[in-house]
Formats: C-alpha cells, structure tokens, sequence
C-alpha cells in the first residue's frame, strides 16, 4: 500500500501543477486581450507607458512623447484603464421672441 501511495501522491501534484499552471495562463491571456489604445501599462522591464497603438504581435508605447515599439508578450499589465470620455450634447434653445409692430 506504501508503494502505491508515494507515485499517487506524486501524479496529484503534477496535475495540480499543470492545471494551476494552465489557469495562471489563461488569465494572462485575457488581460492581455483587454488591452486598448490608451491604457497605461507596464513592461516585462518596469518601463511604464500609455498604450497608443495596438495589434495582434505589436504594441507602440508613448513614454513622454517618446514612442517606443514592444512585442505584446512583453507587457506586465494593465496600470490603468483609458479614461473615458464622455460627450455631453446640449441642445441649443434659441428664444424666439416675437416682434410686434404698434
């Protein structure tokens, strides 16, 4: 029964491993897929910087005015979102006054 024990124990732990493993990846993925123009993010490297173009393999940073080319693979994370902007229509009332003539 000691035999059978020790291998057992050990193939648990594997698989929790990999599955921890596997999980671990996965939301990285996602947050990495959140990413839009605008975000502030940090790099594998500690260099901090606002997202200002991004596609599938490539991320342009702007880091005060400087504008810096990066695998998206090499993103840390998100810092901050991009603020969103919201526009306010105001309508104009225009006031019609009649004019009489006495």
């Amino acid at each position: 029964m000691g035999q059978l024990l020790f291998p057992l124990l050990m193939v648990a732990m594997l698989g929790f491993m990999i599955f921890s493993q596997r999980k671990q990846q996965k939301n990285r993925l996602e947050a990495l897929s959140q990413i839009k123009k605008g975000d502030e993010i940090v790099t594998i490297g500690g260099l901090y910087g606002i997202v200002d173009e991004i596609n599938e393999q490539k991320v342009v940073l702007d880091v005060d005015g400087v504008y810096l080319t990066f695998e998206r693979s090499a993103i840390r994370g998100r810092v901050s979102q991009a603020a969103t902007v919201e526009t306010v229509v105001e309508e104009a009332v225009i006031e019609e006054t009649a004019v009489t003539e006495e």
